[in-house]
């Protein structure tokens, strides 16, 4: 079955050290805002999650999400998300490790698309 999100193993390895310190994780993709356009990892119940977020899927055992409007414009990529070393999004639990994580996007091919609609 086509995901609309997965995750690379070098990232997995990190989400699994940040749940070991903080519990239970989940990610939002930053729409652009303060911290750019990146995938925010947050311990669950920190980030207020609403009727304007759509989840995209699971990675490591962490819901993933996008704000709707956010939504409609990737609605056709999928996203692997990985990590790098460096600072990023300062209020993702990541940062204190000298760690990012990054969204590597692509476009679906059309018969993911068809899938993913038959899907829904």
């Amino acid at each position: 079955m086509t995901a609309r999100v997965e995750v690379t193993e070098a990232a997995t390895k990190v989400i699994l050290q940040l749940q070991e310190q903080y519990g239970p994780l989940m990610f939002h993709q930053s729409g652009g805002c303060c911290d750019g356009s990146s995938p925010m990892c947050f311990p669950v119940g920190e980030f207020l999650i609403d009727q304007n977020d759509v989840l995209l899927g699971s990675i490591a055992d962490c819901e993933f999400y996008m704000s709707a409007d956010q939504f409609e414009y990737w609605k056709h990529t999928h996203l692997t998300i990985d990590v790098t070393e460096g600072r990023g999004a300062g209020f993702s639990v990541e940062a204190p490790l000298g760690l990012r994580f990054v969204t590597i996007s692509r476009l679906f091919k059309q018969s993911e698309l068809e899938e993913l609609e038959r899907n829904v």
